[in-house]
């Protein structure tokens, strides 16, 4: 059979891209070896916020007292938990093969390969193969666990993301290498059930990414909490000979071990592009990732690349994004390109953090004269009903002209309030509408127009 357009992956990007050249007319064809959703949906994005939603129940029942309620017992049923998670995934796979039928995408399980810009070879687990003839291709493989070159992850003692979601038993103790979203979120959750965590950062500071003082009042929460943290921390190797690990590490000019019973790597991923025909087309890449231009083409007419496997970060909301674009471009549409510096980025530990533009170190390097406005949720109301007072909202203003550059938030439920400020940023809101705009009280939201009103002395509650 033929097609107009062939994906190879189902993850956010793949699925979405998918469904959307599906709305536009196309005969659409999708190919996946594993399970429909990608790791994003499986192993990523929703399972880990299904541990995490355990966790913080546990949390509640654990501190329930201070919501006048007593709990006389509780404890934590880790495979339950497990459980609870997969079938969380489970059903979301189940709801993309349904989109996949409703919009009468062609499903082709295997693994994909490019051979030429109108041909995709699958072979299936039995190694058949079959090659399918396509108008146009777009490669939507994501990506997997990175490695350290002194840490080799074997499964067992040193494991990824994925095995930290189905381990048999849980862990007394635990080093998890790498503070970044995956780092910080596992940390949350093994701690919060239990776990003694070290989190290792090489960085200076956890999630390095993120403005400095969303990472210190990550870092003060996390301590509160029990997690062990240890930044300008180099792992030097694990030893996973006998029962446990022992981690070697170095901090300053100091070496020493940490004995523990498993380590997560959590440093970054790499892109899946291995043995997929992009080097026998002559399909440029560069530092790992493949080469497109704004609407995703490769150098290959009819090539295309989203999401994990291009430049940009490899989030499931920018692949979606990317991938809506590019079938809108084969389409004959004429979509904006996508701006990459109103991309917000969330951590879903408690507390929470989300962001979005510029943090007030890269507002100042880029030469911006800022006013910067703080508004803690220890002054709002509502976070002080809910028990959850830790954090802040940060907004960076450009001073001459009033454009919104950056917001940084840490606190409770903040990754539901970061799209405002996407919006805003996308309609070139300015300070003074957003501080006009009036906010439901009581609200953890409130705290933008807070924040935004601090900004140009103009604040009511602090």
């Amino acid at each position: 059979m033929s097609y107009n357009l062939i994906v190879i992956g189902s993850g956010p990007g793949g699925y979405v891209a998918a469904i959307r050249a599906s709305q536009l007319g196309m005969k659409v064809a999708v190919v996946e070896k594993e399970s429909l959703g990608g790791i994003c949906l499986n192993w990523g994005c929703i399972p880990t916020k299904a541990l995490l939603k355990s966790a913080q129940v546990f949390d509640y029942v654990n501190h329930s007292e201070s919501y006048g309620i007593k709990i006389k017992d509780s404890s934590i049923d880790f495979d339950s938990i497990i459980n609870r998670s997969r079938g969380v995934a489970d059903g979301m796979s189940k709801g993309v093969n349904f989109l996949m039928k409703k919009n009468k995408i062609d499903i082709l399980k295997g693994f994909g390969k490019i051979i030429s810009k109108n041909e995709v070879e699958v072979t299936a687990n039995d190694k058949k193969k079959n090659i399918h003839k396509t108008e146009n291709i777009i490669v939507a493989t994501g990506g997997r666990p990175r490695e350290l070159q002194n840490v080799k992850i074997d499964g067992k003692k040193i494991i990824e993301y994925r095995k930290a979601m189905t381990l048999e038993n849980q862990p007394k103790k635990m080093v998890v290498i790498g503070s970044g979203a995956i780092g910080s979120e596992f940390a949350y959750f093994y701690n919060s059930i239990g776990t003694d965590v070290t989190l290792v950062e090489y960085l200076p500071n956890i999630l390095p990414l993120e403005d400095i003082d969303v990472s210190k009042q990550l870092e003060k929460s996390f301590k509160k909490a029990g997690v062990n943290i240890m930044t300008n921390t180099e792992v030097l190797s694990v030893d996973t000979i006998g029962k446990g690990c022992k981690v070697n590490f170095k901090s300053g000019d100091k070496e020493d071990v940490i004995h523990c019973d498993i380590v997560l790597s959590a440093v970054g991923v790499q892109t899946n592009i291995d043995n997929i025909g992009l080097e026998e087309n002559g399909i440029i890449i560069e530092n790992g990732k493949i080469n497109v231009d704004d609407y995703y083409q490769t150098n290959i007419e009819g090539v295309y690349a989203i999401g994990d496997v291009v430049k940009g970060p490899a989030l499931a909301h920018v692949a979606s994004a990317e991938g809506i674009i590019c079938v809108e471009k084969i389409g004959g549409l004429n979509p904006s390109v996508l701006n990459y510096d109103n991309i917000p980025s969330c951590t879903y530990c408690s507390p929470e953090v989300a962001s979005v533009g510029f943090s007030e170190k890269q507002a100042i390097d880029l030469g911006y004269d800022i006013k910067v406005g703080k508004f803690p949720f220890t002054a709002s109301g509502k976070a002080n009903a809910s028990g959850h007072s830790d954090g802040f909202v940060k907004v960076i203003f450009d001073k001459k002209y009033g454009e919104w550059l950056g917001c940084h938030m840490i606190g409770y439920n903040v990754t539901e309030m970061i799209a405002e400020v996407v919006a805003a940023r996308k309609l070139e809101t300015t300070a003074h509408e957003i501080i006009k705009s009036v906010h439901p009280h009581p609200t953890m939201s409130e705290a933008i127009m807070e924040a935004t009103a601090a900004a140009y002395d103009e604040v009511i509650h602090l």
